[in-house]
């Protein structure tokens, strides 16, 4: 699903104007996005977290040249931990 499939959606079910449905949509992005910059985690209970990891450097090897050493640094990345009503719901649905 896109975020325009979203508003459009909510457009449907709820009758507000698209242009306030993205507006408040894209508000709740930009927000987490910064909360997630400043070193936050974001909670939706039953939805899910999302929390900002550090990746500690490594060593990695180019699959098409197994002997030539590729050194990855260390890197923060984003990750979603799904909270339990969504889990029930995906598992339920076996898709």
């Amino acid at each position: 699903m896109t975020k325009r499939e979203l508003v459009l959606r909510i457009t449907e079910e709820t009758g507000i104007p698209q242009q306030d449905v993205y507006a408040v949509i894209q508000k709740t992005l930009d927000y987490i996005t910064e909360a997630l910059v400043a070193g936050d985690h974001i909670e939706f209970r039953d939805f899910g977290v999302f929390e900002i990891h550090k990746r500690r450097p490594r060593i990695g090897r180019n699959p098409k040249k197994p002997d030539q050493v590729v050194r990855i640094p260390a890197r923060k990345v984003v990750k979603f931990k799904a909270g339990k009503r969504m889990k029930e719901l995906v598992l339920a649905s076996g898709k």
